[in-house]
């Protein structure tokens, strides 16, 4: 029998997209719960270690925290296995998820960037990771990353491109300029029903008035 799952979210949190990618691909029922981080609840504050989403209940009790380690519960007990099956493929796949969290880390610093300079910086280093993106993906053929088989790097990669829908919006940063494999990567994810489903209905207002009030040089170029 299947546990009970709630998934405690964020309405913007890619991290929590992720882990929602992942149950939406595996076909598990599961209940979803937002909450505002600014006003964490209660409830939300005894169970969360770190005070971070995602959080996975299991049965209302068990309580497993951190994106990386509800994907991997997830692969050990249910089915549609979203890793590759050879270890060291699969631990590839791992090591590119980690990837996956550094450029989310590079995106923070783009849209905070206090100045023209800083946030160039962080373009050029955003640009720099998805020129690394492509040198890999140049080693095979398919519309995912490991080729015609959907895995969690596209899960983790999925709302790491979200971003750039906005981004683009404001300005041409030119992200993806000649890397043709990385932007048809991109392409391929939007179009995934289990991406179009894990964020939250208002993402999009969500997003551009979480980056408005930022009080940094994209927000200012956004009010321009």
């Amino acid at each position: 029998m299947q546990p009970h799952l709630t998934l405690v979210s964020h309405a913007l949190c890619p991290y929590v997209q992720r882990a929602a990618i992942a149950l939406i691909e595996k076909d598990v029922d599961f209940e979803r719960i937002t909450i505002d981080l600014a006003d964490k609840p209660a409830w939300f504050k005894t169970i969360s270690p770190l005070g971070r989403v995602p959080l996975l209940k299991v049965d209302g009790e068990a309580v497993l925290f951190e994106s990386a380690a509800i994907c991997e519960y997830l692969e050990d007990t249910t089915d549609r296995p979203l890793h590759p099956p050879h270890p060291a493929v699969r631990a590839r796949h791992r090591a590119w998820m980690e990837f996956g969290s550094n450029v989310l880390t590079l995106i923070a610093g783009f849209y905070n960037a206090a100045d023209a300079d800083a946030l160039q910086r962080k373009r050029h280093e955003i640009r720099e990771r998805f020129a690394t993106l492509e040198a890999e993906l140049s080693t095979r053929a398919g519309p995912y990353f490991g080729g015609e088989r959907f895995s969690l790097v596209d899960a983790v990669f999925a709302p790491v491109f979200r971003y750039f829908e906005r981004f683009e919006a404001i300005e041409d940063f030119g992200f993806f300029d000649g890397l043709p494999r990385v932007l048809a990567w991109r392409q391929s994810l939007a179009q995934r029903p289990s991406v179009q489903a894990a964020a939250h209905p208002d993402y999009a207002r969500l997003l551009d008035a979480f980056l408005r009030a930022r009080r940094s040089e994209l927000s200012r170029r956004m009010a321009a």
